[in-house]
């Protein structure tokens, strides 16, 4: 088994089908890549659930304060 200085380690992002720039200085060499961890762009469910959660109780409560404020407005009208 090779071992790996972590000081060589790289990170890199991956193009829209998956492949990754290595650079000039591995060209027509043999390259062994090992995928350590796979990270999403995009929010897990919980994540995605939770913030339509927030986002509906938010415009609850506007609907609650624009009705309040549009009553007082039309309220006001009537004087």
């Amino acid at each position: 088994m090779t071992k790996v200085d972590a000081r060589d380690l790289q990170t890199n992002e991956t193009d829209d089908r998956g492949r990754i720039y290595l650079g000039t200085e591995y060209a027509n060499k043999r390259v062994t890549v090992a995928v350590v961890e796979v990270e999403s762009d995009q929010p897990d469910e919980n994540e995605l659930a939770a913030a339509y959660r927030e986002a509906s109780e938010s415009a609850e409560e506007l609907v609650d304060e624009w009705d309040e404020a549009s009553d007082e407005a039309w309220g006001g009208l009537d004087k």
